[in-house]
């Protein structure tokens, strides 16, 4: 098909929209579905055409019916069948925004293969995408894009799914939200961190003058985060995906827990967004850095820039991995050179790699127990609600307390619970990030009150006579509990538990809000 004919078919359908009939629609759709399209994606005029269709009628078909169709039809095929390519490397922090936008709309988003910064970049296949040099650039069909935001927020805008609010005046908070993240978030910890790796002068007084600015910006963030799940509404929003992915530098790099403690909102919110499953695809397990900054480099002194920390790329996400040339080891001095042995052949070069072994949790080699928590959970699960007491029964006879440890858990900030839906988004994210251990854990937990503020209680049966070393090291939530060990020798505390487990109108003189099973 020629150039012609694309734009009288596009200048066709603007004229004739409002005259359609059913069949025309039906006409339309078999087109989309059944039509040899793939032979017209070279055609610079067929992307012409359906780029500019939809805007071209959606202001003249909105009394239309089959106009109001036609328009979502060709949004759907043109945001998926249009190829888009982001040049950038995986791990880049500015190109993880887009990556787990796509993810949250559905859109496949190809990375650019062999992309090498300071190389790629500087080609003038690159500077023909973005003049400047810098990453990320978006490759679409109508042309690139330049800016992280922009990219993030195009891409956000392919599929309607709320990540733009629900209102004009929500967009411009979510704009708000967006710009803050960027201009106040990551520029005050940059400018902290950057010169600390030798990517900038280091000047002692602007050290200060940025983590006093960046403790300002964490502390207006805390402060609107106290009473909300997310920065604008009720759901994620693409100011949500840019907040955090502006977060992963400072929370990797530079803010140690000394400094994030200072700002639990803050922490709650970070945690629960890198526990998205959409932005756990993208960005991997998040570790919080332990260790202080590097010392500043001596007057004079180069110090080397800090690697690009490379994301780990669950399920083959991304194909492409940037390979980092190993360094020649310099030959010790010998008193008598020896000649260099030919490598040897490496044998069955075509044989896959032997599997590795997965290592086994520390839990698996405690003593063995009579207990077995899947008897436990499948025990419970079985039983209907009003029979829980004969669940219970069954427990205490199974509980092996040399195997396992019953604990009472107390939120430590229930005066903060101040809104029910954001109480429960608490204790849910809470169990999302309880995950890694479910195998060895079961919980109830509730959520108790009449009124605000409501309180956070619970009861958990590890495995093990402690709470595992590893639900302290990976689970920040830990620290904003007060764990006591049950006894179970004492009858009030056994009876506790039972409450627990029952789930009756009132525990400890309050009313049973929302329970919560971890099994």
């Amino acid at each position: 098909m020629s150039v012609a004919p694309w734009g009288r078919l596009r200048h066709g359908f603007a004229d004739r929209l409002g005259r359609l009939s059913a069949s025309a629609v039906l006409s339309v759709k078999g087109w989309i579905r059944y039509s040899d399209i793939d032979s017209h994606l070279s055609y610079p005029s067929f992307w012409m055409f359906l780029s500019s269709f939809t805007s071209t009628v959606s202001s003249s078909s909105s009394s239309s019916p089959v106009g109001r169709f036609l328009v979502l039809q060709f949004q759907s095929f043109n945001s998926v069948a249009m190829a888009l390519v982001l040049h950038a490397p995986a791990s880049n922090k500015n190109a993880l925004k887009a990556l787990v936008a796509a993810e949250y709309v559905g859109v496949k988003l190809e990375l650019a293969p062999s992309f090498q910064m300071g190389v790629t970049n500087k080609s003038p296949e690159f500077l023909n995408l973005n003049p400047l040099g810098k990453v990320p650039a978006l490759e679409t069909p109508e042309g690139p894009i330049c800016e992280s935001n922009a990219i993030a927020r195009y891409v956000a805008r392919l599929k309607d799914v709320g990540l733009f609010g629900t209102s004009t005046f929500e967009e411009a908070q979510i704009d708000q939200w967006c710009d803050f993240s960027s201009m106040e978030i990551y520029t005050g910890v940059a400018r902290w961190g950057y010169p600390r790796f030798g990517m900038g002068v280091y000047n002692p007084e602007v050290e200060q003058m940025a983590i006093l600015a960046s403790k300002r910006a964490f502390e207006c963030l805390n402060k609107h985060l106290a009473a909300r799940t997310f920065v604008v509404g009720h759901s994620v929003t693409i100011a949500d995906i840019i907040l955090t992915c502006n977060l992963l530098f400072p929370f990797e790099q530079v803010l140690t827990k000394e400094f994030t403690a200072s700002y639990p909102h803050v922490e709650r919110y970070f945690w629960t967004m890198v526990n998205q499953p959409s932005f756990k695809k993208v960005v991997g397990k998040i570790i919080q850095t332990d260790g202080p900054l590097p010392p500043p480099p001596s007057k004079g002194e180069a110090q080397a820039p800090v690697p690009a920390q490379v994301h780990p790329q669950p399920h083959g996400r991304h194909t492409h991995k940037e390979k980092v040339p190993k360094q020649k080891e310099m030959p010790k001095p010998a008193e008598a050179p020896k000649p260099v042995e030919a490598p040897k052949p490496v044998e069955n070069d075509d044989e896959e790699e032997a599997p590795v072994k997965k290592s086994k949790n520390p839990l698996d080699f405690l003593p063995p127990s009579p207990m077995v928590m899947d008897n436990w959970k499948r025990l419970y699960s079985n039983t209907k609600a009003k029979d829980f007491h004969l669940a219970i029964s069954g427990f205490w006879e199974m509980y092996d307390p040399e195997g396992y440890s019953l604990w009472f858990c107390d939120y430590k900030h229930n005066d903060e619970n101040q809104v029910t839906f954001v109480t429960m988004n608490k204790v849910g994210g809470f169990l999302q990030r309880m995950d890694f251990i479910r195998k060895y854990a079961f919980s109830k937990m509730c959520i108790l009150g009449e009124s605000s503020p409501y309180s956070i209680k619970g009861v958990w049966l590890f495995r093990g006579t402690e709470i595992p070393q590893m639900v302290k090291d990976e689970c920040y939530d830990v620290e904003l509990y007060d764990w006591t060990k049950v006894d179970i020798t004492q009858e009030d505390q056994k009876a506790l538990v039972n409450a627990y487990f029952e789930e009756p109108d009132e525990i400890q003189g309050m009313k049973l809000l929302e329970t919560k099973c971890f099994k």
